[in-house]
């Protein structure tokens, strides 16, 4: 499955392309309650066409009703949804604030090329900073991987980060698997399930999931991970997880975690340690048991305790916080 942000970004390239005006909405703040963090995308047409989210419903369906109306000036703009916000929506439902960055990009050779910008930083390309004068329609990118905050709003300049899409890559299929991908689905990650047994991928279908019938190792030597990547083997097969650990630390993966018991996890290192002949530093990168202690007993448990510490980890919480 894409990404959302990525979804987003390639229907904005194909209306662009089919010679239509886009709107882009990109959440900037919020304060109290909020469906949506700073740098959600929305895009849609005046026809009431769209893609992407804002917050549960309430917000996009106002802003495609004003937007059908005309009721937006065409500039770079900041509009509030919720208390103080736009009238007559005074308060939205979960008792938030938005403030939605509004742009509008004509159908021309500069808004293909801003967005294919875009699309290749979620690709993990590069890092991209987008910069968007208020008031105007100027908006430029710039690569910068230094900067680390979603978005800043500074006067009448608004500066957002674009990086990454996070995605999973799943290492074999078992039972374990198939519900780590049905998590990561849900919330909203790219998941890739790499396994070239033919036996196990015979008639596996899972919506929002990408089946790719090779050694996971392979895709990940071919440049498949990048810095929003979490690679997790969940087979037992060595021949499978092995491989997969030693191709995965020589990448910038945020997180890497094979199954398996203690004593399992142990052999598991030392193994991997001697056959590629890498250095602590390399195998402090592996979580091995992988997941959080939840005392997981069931697939659906153990895969629980697995995308709760790929979340943990991608927001930036130690586990002495728990």
């Amino acid at each position: 499955m894409k990404n959302l942000d990525l979804q987003v970004i390639q229907q904005a390239l194909a209306w662009l392309e089919q010679g239509h005006c886009v709107w882009m909405c990109t959440v900037v703040a919020t304060f109290g309650s909020a469906p949506r963090g700073p740098g959600s995308l929305l895009v849609a047409l005046p026809t009431g066409a769209f893609c992407g989210s804002l917050s549960g419903g309430c917000v996009e369906e106002d802003f495609l009703e004003r937007l059908a109306r005309n009721e937006f000036a065409e500039c770079n703009q900041i509009v509030r949804y919720g208390e103080g916000g736009l009238a007559p929506s005074m308060a939205l439902p979960c008792g938030g604030v938005l403030d939605v960055l509004l742009e509008r990009f004509e159908p021309d050779c500069q808004a293909r090329e801003h967005f294919t910008v875009l699309l290749g930083a979620l690709q993990g390309r590069q890092i991209v900073i987008r910069h968007v004068s208020l008031g105007t329609n100027a908006r430029r990118n710039e690569t910068d991987a230094s900067v680390t905050t979603p978005v800043l709003v500074d006067g009448d300049q608004v500066r957002i980060r674009v990086g990454a899409a996070q995605r999973l890559l799943v290492a074999g299929l078992s039972p374990v698997a198939e519900f780590c991908a049905g998590f990561a689905v849900a919330l909203g990650y790219e998941v890739i399930v790499c396994d070239p047994r033919a036996e196990l991928t015979e008639g596996f279908s899972m919506a929002g999931v990408e089946l790719l019938k090779v050694l996971p190792a392979t895709f990940i030597a071919q440049g498949g991970c990048h810095a929003g990547t979490a690679i997790v083997a969940l087979t037992h097969d060595p021949r499978l997880d092995d491989l997969t650990l030693l191709e995965a630390v020589r990448t910038s993966a945020f997180y890497i975690g094979a199954m398996g018991s203690r004593r399992t996890s142990e052999k598991r290192l030392e193994r991997v340690k001697r056959i590629g002949g890498l250095e602590s530093q390399a195998l402090e990168r592996i979580h091995a048991p992988i997941g959080l202690n939840l005392g997981s007993k069931t697939p659906a448990e153990i895969a629980l305790a697995v995308m709760a510490d790929i979340v943990r980890l991608s927001n930036g919480v130690d586990r002495g916080q728990l």
